[in-house]
């Protein structure tokens, strides 16, 4: 059995993007039985850059209500939030301990923002060990990622490599990446990635109204309404695309090609399509925001699921390093 571990940072509700390129994705890993699923929420990541208390409690019930609306077992798998088993944090310092300072220079998370030094904290330049932490407390197998958090886990497995050779015995399992080449990226309403940082992204959680002035907001070109327009080359045709039918995604291509048919036409397509796709998600989705008990007791069931296995990493690692008893 291959244990597989996702978490997904708590710094902000999850977006279209996320749903499709990582969230329903993980979700069809977990569905085989073959598979065990650690599936966590990794809030302490988000203190990085979100200081605000309660608007990360907010942001962690919507990502919890996420993955519950696209039918995440948690009776089956492990589900959690990071900051609930301390035994993350423990880790990481051991870890800290045994990571020279080059390789956390190194790191694309660190580097992306060394230009302006008195913005990085001590945390983000750390942040590449409580993410081994997160990985090596679990024994995981495999980690789906994509190619830019591939160097993050490498240093996972250079990390553990660095503690099994000091105490002599393989007290960490390595784990493996898991990139899926196909993985989409899915475009934001600006043509770029679809993120957070950028703030292009689709909440389809949104009330409709709300919705559908997001998808009015995405990117088109100039041409007219009665002349023939390129379906590969638009934004909101390639949305359309990645989550309608075959048959649907060729009926739009068709108007595209034969003219007559705006943007405006295809926007409201794809705002009826996304509220009919996700019908069922949304529902789910609204019902765990406003019954936060329920959804505290599934988490609070999965931090003891989680916290029973990570006790066993870290007696090892306490046994091995000389604290324990």
């Amino acid at each position: 059995m291959a244990r597989i571990l996702t978490g997904i940072q708590s710094s902000g509700r999850p977006h279209l993007g996320n749903i499709l390129g990582a969230i329903q994705p993980a979700i069809e890993l977990s569905k085989d039985p073959a598979n065990e699923s650690f599936f966590f929420i990794a809030d302490l990541h988000s203190l990085t850059t979100l200081k605000d208390g309660q608007l990360r409690h907010e942001y962690v019930k919507a990502i919890a209500a996420t993955w519950l609306a696209f039918g995440f077992d948690t009776e089956r798998n492990v589900f959690w939030r990071q900051s609930r088993v301390q035994e993350h944090t423990e880790l990481a310092w051991y870890l800290n301990c045994f990571t020279p300072y080059p390789m956390l220079a190194n790191a694309h998370s660190f580097k992306d923002k060394s230009e302006r030094l008195a913005d990085v904290n001590a945390g983000l330049f750390t942040y590449p060990v409580l993410q081994a932490a997160d990985i090596l407390l679990y024994d995981a197998n495999l980690v789906p990622v994509g190619k830019d958090q591939k160097q993050h886990l490498e240093m996972s497995k250079d990390i553990a490599s660095a503690v099994n050779r000091q105490v002599g015995s393989e007290i960490l399992v390595l784990p493996e990446s898991r990139i899926d080449e196909r993985l989409m990226v899915i475009p934001g309403i600006d043509g770029m990635k679809m993120s957070k940082s950028y703030n292009n992204y689709i909440d389809i959680f949104l009330p409709e109204k709300d919705l559908l002035k997001v998808i009015k907001k995405i990117v088109s070109d100039s041409t007219a309404l009665e002349d023939p327009k390129k379906p590969d080359t638009d934004i909101t045709f390639q949305l359309y695309s990645l989550i309608a039918p075959d048959e649907q995604t060729q009926e739009m291509r068709e108007n595209y090609l034969r003219g007559g048919y705006g943007y405006g036409h295809a926007k409201k397509a794809l705002h009826e399509l996304i509220l009919e796709k996700f019908r069922e998600p949304r529902k789910i989705f609204d019902y765990y925001m406003s019954n936060e008990e329920e959804l505290e007791k599934i988490l609070v069931a999965g931090e003891e699921k989680a916290r029973a296995v990570a006790r066993k990493t870290i007696s090892r690692m306490r046994q091995a390093l000389g604290f324990g008893s």
